[in-house]
């Protein structure tokens, strides 16, 4: 018997239907024995509903009043599961996040969670309950209902797991599992049947939407086994995300190739070369909450500079305006912008072990004609800038040269 903590987006509970079919499939697993925590989002478009509803009232809605609306929700959610699993003859509970009681700080739409009280949840399990616990949610020490933003919901089924000490995390999604690449555009892509927390972290930073960052980043930190299957198939064993030590196999030399439109390109051009440059110019910027991802800075002739970083593609009008204002002030001989660029990134623990591996990317890409614009490089990752309009050949050759459509 194993205590299995299963979470369900959107799409897996968006109809009645889909309900009922969770419903069945929770079911199968008390059936052999298991003790079963299912969290759930908001059926999808519903939270997409609610935050319409409220700006058609308010065109910048109260924080504290906007967690109290969007969490709704998920409590429709966990009743209509609930009597689900009750019409199946299963013993049920829902329970809020405050009901929970999944603390978390004050930052309304974006909290973060600081601390759960499992004992009523293990109380319920002993006494055979199946669990459904509303995602998303908690509340602050003043008993304010939080939200906790982008990925909520695989947050706190890993926060449960992790509280719980659960023997696997279930992620029920759209897909079937990880893939070495998106399949729409490389149909040859595989289905890993594992991959390192350290791997999906950088796929989660770097553009794969399989899994929110900080659902990863909690597991790896409480060492919870996460599994991302497929809601929609009755059979599977999905992708396993474990840790390195753990895979006796020879670790594949490149995991995934992960890749994303939403950047945006500045450079600043001849600024003065003097101790201080990259903060004269990026403080501001950090100022006004625009997330900086790669930065080069090349020394030009007569003493200057030249510094190229990226933003997200919608903070860019915001960054060159803001930039251009800056202009006299800094010193900058030119601002120059550019919005359809693509980043893609290959990743691999076993990078580590193996050499040659920036080179073969290089040379592929080469091959086709592809300039590379920016490098950044971390132990177990090589991402490139290249244009945009080169995005989907670049990922297809690199996931050719990797020999990823062998990989699983």
């Amino acid at each position: 018997m194993a205590l299995i903590v299963q979470k369900y987006g959107g799409t897996s509970v968006g109809s009645v239907e889909r309900i009922k079919h969770v419903a069945e499939r929770v079911a199968k697993f008390k059936m052999l024995g298991h003790q079963v925590v299912v969290v759930v989002s908001a059926m999808s478009g519903e939270t997409n509903r609610l935050i319409d509803l409220a700006k058609k009232i308010q065109k910048d809605p109260d924080p504290r009043e906007m967690d109290v609306l969007i969490s709704t929700g998920e409590q429709v959610t966990i009743a209509l599961l609930t009597m689900a699993l009750k019409d199946l003859g299963l013993k049920a509970r829902s329970y809020t996040g405050g009901q929970v009681r999944i603390l978390t700080d004050s930052a309304h739409t974006k909290a973060r969670i600081l601390g759960i009280d499992e004992d009523n949840i293990r109380a319920d399990l002993n006494a055979g309950k199946v669990i459904v616990v509303a995602g998303f949610q908690g509340v602050d020490e003043a008993g304010n209902i939080t939200t906790l933003g982008r990925g909520g919901s695989d947050t706190t089924g890993v926060a449960l797991a992790a509280a719980l000490k659960a023997d696997e995390c279930q992620i029920y999604t759209d897909v079937d599992g990880v893939y070495t690449t998106d399949p729409r555009i490389v149909p040859e892509a595989r289905r890993l049947k594992t991959i390192t927390f350290e791997e999906m972290l950088e796929m989660a930073s770097l553009g794969s939407k399989v899994l929110q960052i900080r659902s990863v980043e909690f597991a790896g930190k409480y060492k919870v086994k996460l599994r991302v299957l497929s809601s929609f198939q009755e059979e599977g064993e999905g992708t396993l995300i474990t840790f390195e030590e753990e895979n006796n196999m020879e670790q594949a030399i490149i995991s995934g190739i992960a890749f994303n439109r939403d950047e945006a390109k500045i450079t600043v051009l001849g600024v003065p070369d003097t101790p201080g440059v990259a903060y004269q110019i990026l403080g501001p910027v950090a100022d006004t909450n625009i997330d900086v991802d790669m930065i080069i800075q090349n020394t030009g002739a007569n003493n200057t500079t030249d510094f190229t970083f990226t933003v997200h593609r919608n903070e860019y009008a915001r960054a060159m305006q803001l930039l251009n204002g800056m202009q006299p002030q800094i010193k900058a001989r030119e601002i120059k912008g550019d919005d359809k660029i693509a980043k893609v990134s290959i990743v691999g623990v076993g990078m580590r072990s193996h050499v040659g591996i920036a080179s073969t990317m290089f040379k592929t890409l080469a091959e086709e004609g592809i300039n590379i614009q920016m490098i950044s490089t971390s132990e177990i990752k090589i991402s490139v800038v290249i244009d945009e309009k080169y995005l989907e050949l670049a990922v297809r050759v690199l996931h050719k040269a990797f020999n990823l459509e062998n990989a699983g």
